[in-house]
């Protein structure tokens, strides 16, 4: 006779944590998995590289700082990634940024490109915790989508991009801290505003769980 399997823990989109028998064990949330690869994600990818692209090479605003722009893109990015997760939130940041530096300068920074995708695929790690799909996104997830863009983007763009900048490129660490520094601060303001208004907007569009009942 087998044993009823209650998960314990999920851990990140694909796996969860449970007990059996006595024993923790992990395994395949199968589900979660075919969500990171549907025909439906595919789609998204291509509209959310494309649009992050367009945001990127039109919607951004100069700073006055060398190459350094306050990012509409990174709000959008945010909120694509809670909606289909970190492998989606990835591919989009990555692709629209390289897209962005190879039609605007020529050849992609690639430095800053991976960063951007890492970017995207940390916030889609949480995008169960903050799932909005259902409607709800109250204060809890509000604050809970903040902290977790903020400090991705703090921790991204003023500590990994510049640093990479200095190993990869021999950038003057200086300049790069700068630069970083100043990007961290835009795209955290731009993440918090743009994302949370979309998540929002998006979570008010869907039917809330339990919210409708029935007529007598």
């Amino acid at each position: 006779m087998e044993l009823a399997v209650h998960p314990l823990v999920q851990f990140g989109p694909a796996y969860i944590i449970y007990f059996s028998r006595g024993k923790c064990l992990m395994a395949k949330n199968k589900q979660s998995s075919s969500e990171l690869f549907s025909v439906r994600t595919v789609v998204a990818i291509g509209i959310g590289t494309a649009l992050i692209f367009i945001l990127k090479r039109w919607v951004s605003i100069p700073t006055g700082f060398p190459n350094t722009n306050i990012d509409t893109s990174y709000g959008f990015l945010g909120f694509m990634s809670v909606l289909f997760g970190p492998v989606a939130g990835f591919i989009m940041g990555f692709l629209g940024h390289a897209l962005n530096d190879f039609t605007q300068y020529g050849t992609p920074w690639w430095t800053w490109v991976v960063t951007t995708g890492l970017v995207g695929g940390v916030i889609g790690l949480f995008w169960k915790r903050l799932d909005v799909s259902k409607g709800d996104f109250g204060k809890k997830k509000l604050i809970g989508y903040n902290v977790v863009s903020g400090l991705t983007n703090l921790v991204a763009w003023a500590a990994i991009a510049p640093t990479l900048d200095v190993l990869v490129y021999s950038e003057p660490a200086n300049k790069v801290y700068i630069q970083g520094l100043i990007s961290a601060v835009s795209n955290v303001i731009s993440g918090a505003v743009i994302g949370s208004i979309l998540l929002a907007a998006y979570a008010a569009s869907r039917t809330r769980s339990g919210s409708l009942k029935k007529e007598d």
